[in-house]
């Protein structure tokens, strides 16, 4: 039942990515998001990346994976709509 829970959990904790694309997309503009941070955040999931392919705990290779795949999404859209100052 606790892996079922987690499971679940790790497919729609990384889902929460896609209202933030669609906003940016909407408004045409990332300019309230950070470029440091999303980097930041996408340089982490890369590194953790090899930890959840080769694991063998489902939970952590799903969120993984699916967190990775989502977030380099958020990542192309913040950088197609950042403003170049």
């Amino acid at each position: 039942m606790i892996k079922t829970i987690g499971l679940f959990a790790s497919v729609i904790l990384p889902l929460w990515n896609i209202p933030l694309i669609l906003r940016v997309i909407k408004r045409r503009s990332s300019a309230d998001i950070s470029l440091w941070w999303a980097n930041g955040v996408w340089i982490c999931l890369v590194l953790l990346l090899p930890s959840g392919i080769t694991s063998e705990d489902i939970v952590w290779k799903t969120f993984t994976i699916a967190n990775f795949i989502l977030f380099s999404a958020v990542i192309a859209v913040v950088w197609a709509y950042h403003k170049k100052t």
